[in-house]
């Protein structure tokens, strides 16, 4: 049994946005596990305080 292989990409919002784009014109069935992967890490990330973010109290 194979492990599948994990890489960490750090993209501009922008960026990331024109990836959907690009994705929102290809074939819905060859893309839409990537693209639901691609979301959840975005929303998890977007949740998530970033390094130098202030909290609000």
């Amino acid at each position: 049994m194979s492990k599948e292989q994990k890489i960490h990409i750090s993209l501009s919002l922008e960026d990331t946005k024109l990836i959907f784009k690009a994705l929102g014109k290809m074939p819905f069935e060859e893309v839409y596990e990537l693209i639901g992967n691609l979301n959840n890490q975005v929303n998890e990330q977007s949740s998530k305080p970033q390094k130098g973010d202030m909290m609000d109290y």
